[in-house]
C-alpha cells in the first residue's frame, strides 16, 4: 500500500549510529541474566538510552537514566555537527527517582529534524562526564501540506513472552522504526506487572522459548522497586533501545501497568500479592511510569499530574490520550441504569468533551486504552470495559459513552476517530446509528491493534448498543498464541497534507498490510 515516503537524511543515520555507540555497555543478555552491569569508572552512564515524548510543533520531553547520581545536560541542533548548539540544563538524577529524569525542550523550530545529545555529569565535577547518548526526531509541523504520520500498538512482555534473544528480541520495533514515523502512540500495557517472565517456555509444537530475565520479573509486582524493574525490563532490547533513539512515544497506561483488570478502590483475593490494597500498588506504578516514560503531564510537568493529555501534532492532527483506569468504577455486571462516574470519570468527561470542542484540528484522533463495543469479561459475571454484553439500551458505562457520542453529533465535531489495543488481535469496527439501539450519535470508526510482544487471542463478541459493524478482524482460534507462531501486530494512521484524507493500515510484523481504509475530513460521521 502507497504511504508518504520518509527518506532519512545520512547525517539521521549517522546520529543513529552514535546512538548505537553510546549504548553499547547495554547488550542484550543471554536467557537468566540479570540486569546489565554498569562500569565504574567513576563517570555516569546512560546506557539505557534516550526517549522523546509528547512533541509537538515547538516543544518535546528527553528521557534518560544514569546508573548513578548525576546532572542531565541535553544540547540540540538542527545538523549532527551540534555547530550552534542549544544547551538545555536538566534535573540532577538521584535514588529519588530510580536516576531518571526528563528535560523540557521549547522554542523549537515547526517541522524541522531536531538532533539531540545527552550528557551526564558528575554532580561534583561537571567536567567527569559520560559519553553522550545520541537521538533525533521530528517537531510537529505547521503547515498542513506537511501531513502527518504516525503508528499505534500496545502490550509489550505479556503472557509470559519477553525478551527472547533467538529470535531477536522484540524485532518488531526494528521494522517500525524503519518505517520512520513522526510518532509512535503507546495505547497500554507497557508492562505486565502481575506477568511472570520464566527461563523458559515449551510450545505447544514442542519448541523451546527462552526469555532474558530478571530478578523483578520472577514474581507479581508489589514493591516501588519492583515496578520500576518492569519498566526496565523492556529496554534491556536493542531493538526497543535504538527505536527510542529515533522515534518519538506518545504513552498511555491501561490495567497491566498495575494488575490484571484492577480498578480503584479494589482489594485483591490473590494469594501471590501481600499487600492487597490495588490504590497502594497503583501508587507505586503511577511513580514508576512517569520515571520512565517521558509523559509531559506527570509528576511536576505542565499541567498537573494526570495521564489524559491532549497532544496537537499540528493543524491536521489532535491527539486525545485518555485514561480508563485510574477514575472508573467498579467491575460489575454493568446493568445499572445511571452511572456519573462511568469509565472516565466525570472530571475526565468533561475535560474530553471541552476539549474536543476547542480542537481547529481537521481530525481528531480519540487514543483509548479499552474498545467500545468489544464485550471484555472480568469473570463470569463481571464487565472490564465499556460493553457488557446487553444489546439493548445503554447501561452502566454505556451510559457515559453515549452522552459522549451525543456531545460530539450535537456539537458537530468532525474527524473523531477511536484508535485502541487491549484485546491482542486486530480489527477494524464502524459504529452506526441506524444498526444501533442507541441511535442519537454519528458514524464513526474504532480500530484495534496488538500485541507488539504478547500472546495473541481469539477475537470477542461484538455489543448491539452502539451498531458496530466488525468489517474486518485477524484473530487465532485458541489463546495465548506466543509470538514465535504469529506476527506481532500494529496499525498506521497517513494524513494526506493535500487533500486531507486520513489513512488507517492495520499491519503485521513482516510488512504486511492487512487491511486499509480511507476516511475523509471535515465530517461530523464515516
Amino acid at each position: 500500500m502507497p504511504y508518504r515516503p520518509r527518506i532519512p537524511s545520512p547525517d539521521r543515520r549517522t546520529v543513529l549510529r552514535g546512538s548505537l555507540v553510546a549504548t553499547a555497555a547495554l547488550t542484550l543478555p543471554v536467557a537468566g541474566a540479570a540486569a546489565p552491569a554498569f562500569a565504574r569508572s567513576g563517570r555516569p552512564d546512560a546506557a539505557w538510552g534516550v526517549q522523546v515524548g509528547d512533541v509537538t510543533s515547538s516543544s518535546a520531553l528527553v528521557w534518560v537514566r544514569s546508573d548513578r547520581p548525576a546532572r542531565m545536560v541535553v544540547e540540540t541542533s538542527a545538523t549532527e555537527s551540534f555547530r550552534r548548539a542549544r544547551t538545555w540544563h536538566g534535573p540532577l538524577l538521584g535514588a529519588g527517582t530510580d536516576f531518571t529524569g526528563t528535560t523540557p525542550l521549547y522554542g523549537l523550530p515547526p517541522g524541522e529534524q531536531v538532533h539531540y545529545r545527552v550528557t551526564l555529569a558528575a554532580p561534583d565535577d561537571p567536567r567527569r562526564t559520560g559519553e553522550p547518548v545520541y537521538g533525533t526526531f521530528r517537531t510537529a509541523p505547521a503547515r498542513r501540506r506537511d501531513g502527518v504520520r504516525f503508528l499505534w500498538s500496545g502490550d509489550i512482555a505479556g503472557q509470559g513472552w519477553g525478551i527472547n534473544p533467538d529470535i531477536g528480541g522484540y524485532r518488531v520495533y526494528d521494522e517500525m522504526r524503519r518505517l520512520d514515523p513522526d510518532f509512535f502512540l503507546c495505547s497500554g500495557d507497557n508492562i505486565y506487572a502481575d506477568g511472570v517472565i520464566e527461563p523458559s517456555v515449551t510450545l505447544p509444537d514442542g519448541r523451546v522459548w527462552h526469555n532474558v530475565t530478571t530478578q523483578e520479573k520472577a514474581k507479581v509486582a508489589e514493591t516501588l522497586a519492583e515496578y520500576r524493574g518492569n519498566f526496565r525490563y523492556n529496554l534491556l532490547d536493542d531493538n526497543l533501545r535504538r527505536f527510542n533513539a529515533q522515534v518519538p512515544s506518545v504513552v498511555q497506561w491501561d490495567d497491566h501497568e498495575v494488575r490484571n483488570n484492577w480498578y480503584p478502590g479494589q482489594i485483591l483475593d490473590d494469594a501471590r500479592y501481600s499487600e492487597k490494597n490495588v490504590d497502594v500498588l497503583a501508587a507505586r506504578s503511577t511513580q514508576a511510569f512517569g520515571e520512565y516514560f517521558p509523559v509531559s503531564t506527570l509528576h511536576g510537568s505542565a499541567g498537573g499530574d494526570r495521564v489524559h493529555r491532549v497532544v496537537r501534532h499540528g493543524p491536521l492532527l489532535d491527539l486525545f490520550v485518555l485514561d480508563m483506569r485510574t477514575f472508573r468504577n467498579a467491575n460489575s455486571p454493568g446493568r445499572q441504569p445511571d452511572d456519573a462516574t462511568g469509565i472516565l470519570g466525570a472530571e475526565q468527561l468533561a475535560w474530553l468533551e471541552r476539549e474536543l470542542s476547542r480542537s481547529r484540528a481537521v481530525w481528531k484522533v480519540i487514543a483509548a486504552d479499552m474498545p467500545l463495543g468489544l464485550v471484555v469479561a472480568d469473570g463470569a459475571t463481571d464487565f472490564e470495559a465499556v460493553a457488557q454484553g446487553d444489546p439493548g439500551a445503554p447501561l452502566g458505562r454505556e451510559l457515559q459513552i453515549a452522552g459522549l457520542l451525543r456531545f460530539i453529533k450535537h456539537h458537530r465535531i468532525t474527524g473523531t476517530v477511536w484508535l485502541t489495543a487491549d484485546v491482542h488481535y486486530t480489527s477494524a469496527q464502524h459504529y452506526a446509528p441506524e444498526r444501533a439501539a442507541f441511535k442519537d450519535f454519528a458514524p464513526f470508526w474504532e480500530f484495534v491493534t496488538g500485541p507488539l510482544a504478547a500472546g495473541q487471542f481469539p477475537s470477542n463478541a461484538l455489543d448491539g448498543t452502539f451498531g458496530p459493524d466488525q468489517v474486518f478482524v485477524q484473530a487465532p482460534d485458541r489463546a495465548n498464541v506466543s509470538p514465535m507462531e504469529t506476527p506481532a501486530l500494529f496499525g498506521e494512521v497517513d494524513i494526506d497534507g493535500d487533500s486531507g484524507e486520513l489513512t488507517v493500515r492495520l499491519r503485521e510484523q513482516g510488512g504486511s498490510v492487512l487491511f486499509s481504509k480511507v476516511l475523509q475530513p471535515g465530517r461530523v460521521g464515516q
